[in-house]
């Protein structure tokens, strides 16, 4: 099988008709691609004077990480010309059923997460909920762990802002 002149020549323009729009896109994704570094960069350094919290920081700087390069792979896809308005809103309809799908698990993600910004209660105090008590050893962004003398009880979160907790502090030595 040949390849006629005309065959190649057609091919030529196109591909040198897409380089500027493939150019486009690769300086796009690493433009955002430094940002994010930049960014992150800077959030975790002066998050830690503020939050304090390694699990709440790197939660958080993932978070603006993925948003960030989403953002980009959707603006590249634009300049090859993809009508990206149907794309974004069917990432909306996804996140919104994702969102109701894991709404428990969102609840204690977020529960976590204010527990661990407030600070309702620390490592080492002593609570109890719903009939549980014990030393609160560890406090996760899903679930706070309680130990007892011969048991351990992780607590999802989310029940601690529904359910009243009562708090003994930790005795210092």
């Amino acid at each position: 099988m040949e390849v006629s002149l005309i065959d190649l020549e057609v091919l030529t323009k196109s591909v040198v008709s897409w380089l500027p729009r493939i150019a486009g896109a690769l300086l796009i994704l690493l433009a955002f691609y430094l940002l994010s570094k930049l960014l992150c960069h800077f959030l975790k350094k002066t998050m830690q004077h503020v939050a304090r919290d390694e699990n709440l920081i790197n939660l958080f700087i993932r978070s603006i990480r993925i948003v960030l390069m989403v953002v980009a792979v959707i603006t590249a896809l634009g300049t090859f010309g993809v009508d990206v308005s149907a794309l974004v809103a069917g990432l909306g309809l996804t996140g919104f059923a994702v969102g109701f799908a894991l709404k428990d698990t969102i609840s204690n993600l977020l529960s976590g997460v204010l527990i661990l910004l407030h600070k309702p209660f620390v490592i080492g105090d002593e609570i109890s909920i719903s009939g549980f008590v014990g030393k609160v050893v560890s406090i996760d962004l899903r679930y706070t762990e309680l130990r007892t003398a011969e048991n351990k009880i992780l607590i999802p979160n989310a029940k601690l802002f529904t359910a009243p907790v009562t708090v003994t502090l930790a005795t210092v030595d």
